[in-house]
């Protein structure tokens, strides 16, 4: 060998090239799970707002109230139509989320917060979805507001 190859155990010849060490990534807490909690709580919702919204355009029979007796007195149009850019939106975020992007958490909190005002309204049309749905929007908030930054380091 005329010892130019290198590696274990190798002698090289010539100048040594000095090594650089990347940074060490510190290790994600448990943090970091309650953001994947929340992306998948989120995608969750986000479906089934659409789920929610696609019934009030077609099969607005459906629900157990006329749309006078409704909180916000609306017709079931305007609260598909509703309903599915909210679900849209939280599923847009849970991809962001997932991705660990800053901005997905804002919107998330802002789109979680929204979406549990607008089923508040839409109780009297459907009472066990909407506080299910409220429910796990809490849970979203809480999950996003309380440890997220982690996520973006992973």
């Amino acid at each position: 060998m005329s010892g130019t190859t290198s590696g274990p155990g190798t002698q090289q010849t010539g100048p040594a090239i000095p090594r650089q060490y990347a940074p060490a990534k510190p290790e994600p807490t448990g943090w970091v799970g309650w953001i994947v909690f929340a992306a998948t709580l989120a995608l969750i919702v986000g479906v089934f707002d659409l789920i929610e919204g696609i019934v009030a355009l077609f099969k607005d029979s459906y629900y157990l109230v006329a749309p006078s007796g409704l909180v916000l007195n609306v017709n079931y149009t305007a609260w598909g139509w509703t309903h599915i850019a909210i679900g849209a939106v939280l599923i847009a975020t849970a991809v962001g989320l997932f991705a660990g992007q800053t901005w997905a958490r804002v919107v998330g909190v802002v789109i979680a917060v929204l979406s549990a005002i607008v089923n508040f309204a839409f109780i009297p049309a459907y009472p066990l979805w909407a506080i299910a749905v409220i429910a796990i929007d809490v849970f979203i908030v809480y999950a996003l507001t309380a440890h997220g930054a982690e996520m973006k380091e992973i």
